[in-house]
């Protein structure tokens, strides 16, 4: 057990495998920020399916054991370390890329790595950001580079990231068609910004998107 330092709760893995490899301890020492590094004391973490895939053991980045999981949090500064000037103590923040781990009450992360939250969004939301949108904003605009009255078709649609394409593509003008494989799913994605959506497990749903679309459209 840690002592003569703050403690907190944290989830840690010891070995890889299953979920039951995660254990909550109450004995885990408060990181300290270092140069450049702010501490957040975290209000809400994503949690995204490649986490699952570390814990396992099967991803090909495999940290060193025991490890924290989690890098998308949000919440309020609670420390700042040395040239972090832009942020200070009590700012609402969310991170994409936390250092410590987020699974935990607090985390540490580069101050590169974090953004301001709005105060219209809440911190599950702010939490929610970082791996979907980063991820879509930069198929979108930086990989595709998409233009206003382009088609883009989402497969999968209904998922985190296939959302956030939606949302965003939608956004900057462009014909959204997306997939998903279930009547719900269908309906989040209509909700999320798309024009049409499809069935993809349907046998003939690729023939019912060639009508939909006078021309080339690209796919996420």
């Amino acid at each position: 057990m840690a002592t003569g330092l703050k403690l907190m709760r944290a989830i840690r893995v010891f070995e890889f495998g299953g979920p039951e490899v995660l254990k909550l301890q109450s004995d885990v020492a408060v990181p300290t920020p270092k140069d450049h590094q702010v501490l957040i004391k975290v209000h809400a973490c994503g949690v995204n399916p490649v986490e699952t895939y570390i814990r396992s053991g099967t991803h090909k980045i495999k940290p060193l054991l025991p490890y924290t999981p989690g890098s998308d949090v949000a919440g309020v500064i609670e420390a700042v370390g040395d040239n972090a000037s832009t942020f200070k103590k009590g700012d609402r923040v969310f991170t994409t890329s936390t250092i410590s781990g987020g699974y935990a009450e607090y985390a540490l992360a580069a101050d590169h790595t974090v953004y301001p939250l709005p105060e219209k969004l809440d911190f599950k939301q702010g939490a929610a950001i970082g791996t979907p949108y980063f991820t879509a904003y930069r198929a979108l605009l930086h990989s595709a580079r998409v233009k206003a009255g382009e088609s883009v078709l989402v497969h999968g649609a209904s998922g985190g990231v296939g959302l956030a394409v939606c949302q965003i593509a939608r956004a900057y003008g462009l014909k959204v068609l997306g997939t998903a494989g279930t009547q719900e799913g269908q309906n989040i994605v209509l909700q999320n910004g798309a024009h049409e959506v499809f069935n993809h497990r349907e046998h003939n749903y690729i023939d019912k998107i060639k009508k939909s679309v006078d021309r080339h459209f690209l796919m996420i």
